[in-house]
């Protein structure tokens, strides 16, 4: 038996592992493909989403907990920012049919919870998961990693992040510093709006990127450094990790996932 195959991972696991499993949880990482001001990588979004996924997995797994990380969907909804060069943008609709269809699969083999991590702002899988789960026997969850540990982002970013600003590129250099060109980098300031309804948010609109700046950027990156970025994915991981740990173990019974 070869130690680098490993039973939570779809992509590195085999017919004769996953023979002799029965999974409780699947999670599927969702990214984007396009650009993150000069400096970050295009893959940022899958890249991040998931690295997360993966190690969260492997630690629930190693807590045995029955979870399987699915291989990741890189693409996602980028009609608003394809004023720049390969962007890669499918419809929500798009997504949701692909998302929908990978659900039934993991149902249809015995699983009936469903982790969609979400690494890119412009998905929303919310209106798909009220739906699938109206029409089928399965538990469907959603997750913005970047939000998880949002009650302590204050202690460790001292600049707001929207878009490959000091967040996104602390974790880049967290995870693939050797795509990061940070001296490539734009200011990440962006033009505002001129209502205050949008500006306090309680009206909300989609921005067209390009006219915002000339590099797809809203946040400075500078600050950002490779340490910020492994203690704010820890706070995610742990978190993460101990949820699908808390999920595989769960009864799925006529209140789940209330408490009965």
């Amino acid at each position: 038996m070869s130690d680098a195959i490993e039973d939570w991972d779809l992509m590195s696991t085999n017919l004769g592992h996953v023979s002799d499993r029965a999974y409780a949880v699947a999670v599927l990482p969702v990214g984007a493909v396009e650009p993150h001001n000069r400096h970050l990588p295009y893959g940022q979004d899958v890249g991040h989403s998931t690295w997360i996924a993966r190690e969260c997995c492997r630690r629930a797994h190693q807590a045995g907990a029955a979870v399987v990380c699915l291989p990741p969907l890189p693409y996602g909804v980028d009609g608003n920012l394809m004023d720049f060069p390969l962007t890669m943008h499918v419809s929500q609709a798009t997504l949701d049919a692909i998302v929908g269809e990978l659900i039934v699969s993991c149902r249809h083999h015995g699983i009936d919870r469903f982790v969609i991590l979400n690494g890119h702002g412009g998905n929303d899988f919310a209106p798909l998961i009220r739906q699938i789960q109206c029409e089928r026997d399965v538990h469907v969850f959603g997750c913005d990693w970047w939000k998880v540990g949002s009650d302590r982002r204050d202690e460790i970013f001292d600049r707001p992040d929207d878009h490959a600003g000091q967040m996104e590129t602390s974790v880049a250099l967290a995870l693939y510093p050797e795509l990061v060109e940070i001296d490539s980098a734009g200011d990440g300031a962006a033009r505002p709006f001129r209502f205050e309804a949008l500006t306090e948010g309680w009206v909300h609109t989609s921005r067209r990127f390009a006219q915002l700046n000339d590099h797809c950027a809203c946040g400075s990156p500078q600050g950002a450094s490779a340490e910020k970025g492994r203690r704010y994915l820890e706070i995610v991981c742990e978190r993460l990790s101990t949820f699908l740990r808390e999920l595989a173990a769960a009864k799925v019974d006529e209140a789940f996932p209330h408490i009965p």
